[in-house]
């Protein structure tokens, strides 16, 4: 079962009083002297001992419970003092209990009933969410002491089984944690067991008529965070567990593959993409004459751009189920599922043929080797039947800005579960490589003789480059662009005279240009008859540590990119260059960067730095060599021109 803190406004609503006397009995129980020195170190809480028990009761009820007491050793690990079990139509909490222990092991509180508080945990935009989270809060004034909480879950929503994840944080060591799964005979569990401790593998037994499947982890030491590492749960032990067989609400299903699990979430949609008459006639008229594919894909895109806008509704089935395309119609309004449904109804008015896609967004891809419900959003794919040579159109359905054929950030680079009347298969979505994520920039600084700058910088970005951009464009005021803007920028002292955003027109993949106008006082001030000034203006690189004993994680970087810089550095008359930082070229397994500098005949200074860096995953021995290629990109970063005064 997955773990849920509580988020900070459930936890700053929560205020619970001070511990003041002992409760009950005076049976030592977590004594934290007890725990051993090795799960103290790096830590900010341990584990002490965690039950988790997943019962299958049927093919359309489970039944999950939770004991779970940890040692909270500093303030650092007061999340670990909360929780939330979320409930929801499907899903119903039967008790949430819970116990505070001091360092002795001795019991100074217990939950009462009028402590939990009750939570909506609606995102915000949805216009029918039915999920609830019932929130428990224990912190403690002083540390050390212990929390235990049990709770049960019976969930008529088997799609999802539990997932065992011991340790998911860093600065977190586990002195004990269980995890068993209780399945009728006829009901076998799929699971998938991932960086288990050696001795640690599943013991599975039968007794009577139900299959039991058990797991154990003892003594994990806390782990600290490693610079550009994949997520914790990456690299710690975890078990992924899934049904054969499911039924929600009605709905049976088996999933025993990605055809199987798509077979099911198709025939739950089957037949809800009819639109009205007059939507098929508006269609039929806008794309008529279009001779081409893309086109009329592109004309039918827009539309539903300006047509309807995403209101989530999570409820019940309606977590898998779309709303039919008639009531998008009429309405204006759908989430994923309906949207991208809506979408597909209007592709095919178009005579175009397109599929829904399952896809888990804005996080890591999914686990291609373990069919199950992984999924968290619906996209389009539209396969190109009639064009000249193989192509597919990807389509986001929810954003009214989000460019034509494009994924970005939140559903590019990861697979896909496309569902057809066969069902599912698994795809890839588009890739988004170091020849679409570019940022190219230009710059004049002017410098005056006082050492006072101007610079203009103009800033094109390409692909996921311009993610975060596009955002700020679509999402907010200028004003507040541009205050966004200034937060990142790396000077002490600066104002901005000028600034704007502008998407740009890029053939493949969506760009955004920016342009800034800055005042920079005191930007080179004068040292003797000499100034100093550093060429890169905006894209230093800092160093790395080097690691410290052996590197635990392999090297994960975010996204392959290039990047490309050229400084026109302008100086009145009586400054000449002294010294210019030697060139510096650097061809690596993990990229390459390039930096020069010279004078043009007009006498203006030119600097040019170039990164690209195209791979983004390395094993975990070579991170010296990437520590040092990050020490030499620093340095070269940080190399500064030398001027001198001829005027005195």
């Amino acid at each position: 079962m997955r773990r849920l803190f509580l988020p900070t406004l459930v936890v700053a609503l929560l205020q619970t009083g001070p511990i003041s006397q002992a409760v009950g009995g005076a049976v030592p129980k977590y004594p934290v002297d007890a725990l051993p020195a090795a799960l103290r170190e790096n830590a900010h809480a341990v584990v002490r001992n965690e039950e988790e028990t997943f019962t299958v009761k049927s093919a359309a009820r489970t039944v999950a419970t939770m004991r779970r007491a940890v040692t909270i050793l500093d303030e650092a690990g007061a999340d670990y003092a909360t929780e939330l079990v979320y409930y929801d139509q499907l899903n119903t909490v039967s008790y949430l209990r819970g116990t505070v222990y001091n360092p002795a092991g001795l019991v100074v509180r217990q939950l009462r009933a009028a402590d939990i508080r009750d939570y909506s945990l609606s995102d915000g935009i949805s216009l029918a969410n039915d999920g609830r989270g019932r929130a428990a809060d224990l912190r403690q004034p002083t540390y050390p002491y212990t929390v235990e909480f049990e709770y049960e879950v019976v969930s008529n929503n088997p799609l999802f089984y539990s997932t065992w994840h011991p340790q998911p944080r860093e600065q977190l060591a586990v002195e004990s944690s269980s995890f068993r799964v209780i399945t009728p005979v006829d009901m076998p569990l799929r699971y998938q067991e991932q960086r288990l401790p050696e001795g640690s593998a599943v013991v599975h037994t039968q007794e009577g008529l139900t299959h039991v499947y058990q797991w154990q982890v003892h003594d994990l030491p806390a782990l600290e965070e490693e610079n550009d590492a994949p997520p914790i749960t990456e690299q710690t032990p975890a078990v992924l567990t899934a049904p054969t067989a499911f039924e929600v609400q009605g709905h049976r299903g088996t999933l025993t593959s990605w055809q199987t699990l798509g077979q099911w979430t198709y025939d739950l949609n089957a037949g809800r993409d009819e639109l009205p008459p007059a939507i098929k006639a508006r269609i039929v008229a806008l794309v008529q004459g279009e001779t081409d594919e893309r086109a009329r894909i592109r004309k039918v895109y827009e539309f539903l751009q300006a047509n309807t806008r995403y209101i989530s509704i999570q409820l019940g089935i309606g977590g898998w189920q779309t709303f039919p395309a008639s009531s998008v119609a009429a309405n204006g309004y759908g989430d994923c599922k309906a949207l991208t449904n809506y979408c597909k109804a209007l592709l095919q008015a178009a005579d175009v043929t397109a599929y829904c896609a399952l896809v888990r967004a804005d996080e890591p891809d999914i686990r291609t080797q373990f069919p199950s419900s992984q999924f968290n959003h619906v996209i389009l794919c539209v396969p190109l039947a009639k064009s000249a040579k193989p192509d597919t159109v990807w389509l986001e359905c929810t954003s009214q800005t989000t460019a034509f054929n494009y994924m970005g950030g939140f559903t590019g680079n990861r697979h896909a579960l496309l569902l057809t009347p066969a069902g599912g298969k698994l795809i890839r979505t588009p890739r988004y490589g170091v020849a679409e994520n570019r940022r190219e920039r230009r710059a004049d600084v002017y410098v005056d003789a006082q050492g006072n700058a101007t610079a203009t910088i103009r800033t094109l970005r390409t692909g996921l480059e311009q993610d975060d951009f596009s955002m700020l464009f679509h999402n907010l005021a200028p004003a507040e662009q541009k205050k966004r803007v200034a937060d990142v920028l790396p000077f002490a002292n600066f104002n901005i005279t000028k600034f704007a955003l502008v998407p740009g027109t890029s053939a493949t993949v969506p760009s955004m240009v920016e342009n800034l106008g800055l005042t920079l006082p005191n930007f080179a001030p004068p040292s003797g008859k000499r100034v100093f000034m550093s060429a890169n203006l905006l894209s230093r690189w800092s160093s790395l540590p080097a690691a410290v004993g052996e590197r635990r994680a392999d090297i994960w970087l975010d996204n392959a990119f290039a990047y490309s810089d050229t400084i026109r550095i302008h100086v009145p008359a009586g400054l000449k260059p002294e010294s210019l930082p030697t060139p510096v070229k650097l061809t690596t397994a993990f990229g390459s960067y390039s930096s020069q500098i010279q004078t043009l005949p007009d006498g203006t200074l030119q600097y040019v730095r170039q990164l690209r860096m195209p791979v983004t995953r390395f094993a975990r021995t070579e991170y010296s060599g990437y520590v040092e290629f990050r020490r030499k990109i620093s340095a070269a970063d940080k190399a500064q021109v030398v001027f001198v005064k001829t005027d005195s």
